[in-house]
């Protein structure tokens, strides 16, 4: 897959970016191009070998008529949950997150919600709770970008698909 200048991608882990350039660096004596991917929630710079872009997990923004899919996998409460500790779940899911797949991160954000709201569980572990945080935000950039909605729009329907209640005083 082929990027252009001005096309959005998103980068694993880090999220949903815009192609700014494609830039030359000297390598190891050998010249190699990378793409210029400014990520679009701190303006972060990622340089992204041309000819390894989709071998690291860039891949183009989730279109539009995929997003039922994730939809689905958010409803989704019905889930086995792994009975490991709370740190080999975070690696497990730290995997998953990495590969850059909405529907994996999707999967992640699922199944920390389930574990969060489990009847009798205990509160995420900070580890835990971080990496919902993480998933939860790299799906709503992702959402907002592939649905043309606002963050906070996406981040209300992301809350009402995961069954979470506001709080008083919350919209």
């Amino acid at each position: 897959m082929a990027f252009n200048i001005g096309d959005k991608a998103v980068y694993p882990n880090h999220g949903v970016g815009v192609i700014e350039g494609i830039d030359s660096r000297e390598i190891a004596g050998h010249k190699q191009n990378f793409y210029v991917l400014r990520i679009l929630e701190n303006n972060m710079i990622v340089l992204v070998p041309l000819y390894g872009a989709a071998s690291a997990g860039m891949r183009e923004v989730t279109a539009a008529d995929e997003i039922e899919k994730v939809f689905d996998i958010l409803r989704e409460r019905d889930v086995k949950l792994d009975q490991q500790t709370w740190n080999r779940r975070q690696r497990e899911y730290l995997g998953r997150i990495k590969t850059g797949s909405i529907f994996e991160v999707a999967r992640v954000l699922r199944d920390l919600s389930v574990l969060k709201t489990t009847k009798g569980e205990k509160n995420l572990s900070f580890g835990e709770r971080k990496m919902f945080d993480n998933a939860r935000n790299l799906l709503v950039r992702e959402l907002a970008v592939a649905k043309d909605m606002s963050i906070d729009d996406a981040d209300v329907l992301v809350a009402g698909l995961l069954g979470e209640v506001p709080e008083p005083g919350e919209a």
